[in-house]
């Protein structure tokens, strides 16, 4: 068990007011077990709870020493295994051990308590009737209404339900009826306008609908459900609460929210409680005494402040200690603190304060701490940018040094502190406390570092292709000697009757003269033809070196130069003739980011120009027409990984054919009266970047 150290109503050094002299049982019918617990004198009130990890029943009574001979009293019987008992504090607790999770009741009688330990595994609502729990003396309140009724969608998909009552002391009770969970308030009506169903399937909770009505002058709510589900129940002032939630493991999803008569949604918080399962069933208990069970549970130490005060209504079943603890703490406005073994319980405002002066003392002291002056060099960095990472107030002055003074906060520093920069030395000059020196120490020791570099190789790829192919053809015929070929080609005749066609190719490779000769009858006949190919690629390989997050740039190329004139502009006057010149360029500019993963992210642009042809300039000489290629783009590539990040592909196709008309669409003869051309080209252009990165040696 852990300990406990609560500031208790009653004194830890009073001396008992009771005693527990003797134990013993009995069997009773139906596997049940009575054990009677004598006392020197009349017995007060208890409080009683039973955890199902191991199961037990545990039943504390305040002022009462233990003055049994042995401490445990084994039974063996139906579901109850031993009895024990310990004295902490001025109190003694009762445990009893069980072989299964069993229901219990207790009626006392004199200077008797009476335990009646049931031999079912499934524990009952009897177990919430204990005949000497209540204070005679206390009354309860026969005139409480139920104010309102809401609906909120809880931690983890859970539904919580909210019953608000006109004032306190109402006396509810909730039972598990299958898929329903009823709740029963004795002494509590319930008006008509709140006598409505309330659908609340939207809010994706395992409530489906509440059903609240009146039931013979009590209230009775009907909580229908939907799936497996775990519910529990605390009461505080005039609010009872119940949450049901969706099982371990059981998923539902989230919903739009439907309001309806006053529900409410409310947003969730995912939180994990991994506390050993416990069951409390209290009815108006001191809150102190449910944490000190808390702490008894969870092996912890509790340190509850004196301000922790009032009472509380649990009724959890199988829930987490740690869940159960911030219940407790959420229903009485309590907040809580840990440090290592140890929990500090204390209203939310009293733990606020605290914190907040601890935090205006620590501010305090480093007000009148005394500065110290420490000088930093840097290695790798970069001194006036550190020490504008340390403050924004760094300011640059002359000689070569820059510094920020005292004054707000500064970042890093504190508000007395100040810091310098010297560029001949790449050096910080810091002045503050002790503690921010060390700071910002282990701060250049993170950023201080050599970084790594980055080879950037790209391959540019221009790839051409041509072919041609031309055919024609010159004859002539005439009826009597006299015109030669030479003369046919020349396009010259000297027959009224003969006729020319004269349909050659220009800059023939070949030429093939034909001549039929009869008596009256010349035919001379000449076919050309020309076919044309070439294929030509042009690679050029920048290359460029970097460190990470830095641009790199590397050029290569001409200016090609051209002659412009300007005309005159007064009579007599002369033109001025002026060269001018054209970058003709091949560039990689490239910024690259190492990624945690070891991978390259580049932002880089690529250009190859060429110049492609010149164009005569009217005013005189010739300009040249500049061809360009350029990718500018971002991508993300493996450590030596190669990609192609850009790439055109140009196809060009020409057919020509010159003819005689008629004739040239005769078959076969025609093509004596044709001259054809075809022609192809084929252009294309890649890009492939290959990053490799450098690592610096040495470097963790």
């Amino acid at each position: 068990m852990g300990a406990l150290a609560v500031g208790l109503t009653t004194s830890l050094s009073a001396m008992a007011a009771n005693v527990l002299q003797d134990v013993r049982y009995a069997s009773a019918p139906g596997g049940k077990v009575d054990i009677t617990l004598q006392f020197a004198e009349p017995v007060g009130d208890v409080q009683a709870f039973t955890t199902d990890t191991p199961p037990r029943i545990a039943v504390d009574i305040p002022d009462t020493s233990n003055g049994l001979s042995q401490r445990r009293v084994v039974i063996g019987s139906g579901a109850t295994s031993a009895v024990s008992a310990v004295e902490a504090g001025g109190r003694t607790r009762v445990v009893v051990d069980l072989f299964r999770p069993a229901s219990y009741t207790t009626r006392s009688a004199g200077n008797l308590l009476v335990l009646t330990v049931d031999a079912g595994a499934v524990q009952s609502n009897a177990a919430n009737a204990m005949a000497s729990s209540s204070d005679p003396t206390k009354k309860v309140a026969s005139d409480i209404q139920v104010a309102n009724i809401d609906f909120r969608r809880g931690e983890n998909g859970a539904g919580r339900v909210i019953l608000r009552f006109s004032g306190d002391g109402a006396a509810a009770d909730m039972r598990n009826e299958g898929s329903k969970v009823v709740v029963d308030v004795a002494n509590a009506s319930i008006p008509e306008n709140l006598r409505r169903r309330l659908d609340v399937t939207d809010f994706a909770t395992p409530v489906q609908s509440l059903e609240p009505n009146a039931n013979a002058g009590s209230t009775r709510l009907v909580i229908n459900t939907n799936g497996a589900f775990d519910s529990m129940a605390y009461q505080t002032g005039n609010e009872y609460v119940i949450e049901i939630a969706p099982k371990r493991g059981a998923v539902i999803a989230a919903a739009p929210a439907a309001r309806a008569a006053g529900a409410v949604a409310e947003g969730s918080q995912t939180q994990a409680y991994t506390g050993r399962a416990v069951t409390f069933n209290f009815q108006d208990v001191p809150v102190r005494t449910v944490l000190q069970l808390i702490a008894e549970e969870s092996n912890l130490n509790v340190v509850a402040s004196d301000t922790v005060q009032g009472n509380v209504t649990l009724r959890l079943i199988n829930v987490p200690w740690d869940q159960a603890m911030e219940i407790v703490l959420r229903a009485k406005q309590l907040d809580k603190r840990r440090d290592g073994n140890v929990i500090w319980v204390a209203p939310q405002k009293e733990i606020a304060d605290f914190e907040k002066a601890r935090a205006d003392a620590r501010i305090a002291l480093e007000e009148r701490e005394e500065l110290v002056t420490e000088y930093i060099p840097v290695n790798y960095g970069n001194a006036e940018e550190i020490a504008k990472l340390l403050t924004e107030d760094s300011k640059n002055s002359g000689g070569g040094a820059g510094g920020a003074g005292a004054g707000a906060s500064k970042g890093f520093l504190s508000p007395r502190g100040s810091v310098s920069f010297d560029n001949r030395t790449n050096t910080l000059l810091l002045i503050d406390i002790p503690k921010k020196i060390a700071e910002v120490r282990a701060l250049l020791a993170t950023l201080d570092r050599p970084v790594d570099q980055v080879l950037i190789e790209a391959r540019i790829v221009v790839a051409t292709e041509l072919f041609a192919r031309e055919l024609g053809v010159i004859f002539g015929v005439q009826d009597r000697v006299g015109t030669l070929p030479a003369a046919a080609a020349a396009g010259e005749s000297t027959s009224d009757s003969g006729f020319l066609v004269g349909l050659p190719v220009d800059a023939a490779a070949g030429v093939l003269n034909l001549s039929i000769l009869r008596s009256d009858i010349s035919l001379d006949l000449e076919l050309s033809a020309l076919e044309e190919e070439g294929r030509g690629e042009v690679v050029s390989n920048p290359r460029v070196i970097t460190a990470n997050q830095r641009e790199a740039i590397i050029r290569q190329g001409d200016e090609v130069g051209y002659l412009t004139i300007q005309p005159a502009t007064t009579p007599g006057a002369v033109a001025t003739a002026t060269v001018e010149f054209k970058e003709v360029l091949l560039e990689l500019k490239v910024t690259p980011t190492i990624t945690q993963d070891g991978r390259v992210y580049l932002n880089l642009m690529v250009k190859k120009d060429e110049v492609s042809d010149l164009v005569t300039n009217p005013a005189g000489g010739f300009v040249p027409q500049i061809a360009r290629r350029e990718v500018s783009t971002a991508v993300l590539i493996d450590n030596g990984q190669t990609v192609v990040v850009g790439g055109v592909y140009e196809f060009k196709n020409r057919e020509d054919l010159r003819k005689v008309p008629f004739l040239g669409d005769v078959p076969v003869l025609g093509n004596l009266f044709r001259n054809k051309g075809r022609s192809t080209e084929k252009a294309e252009l890649l890009i492939f970047v290959t990053p490799r990165i450098l690592q610096v040696a040495g470097k963790p």
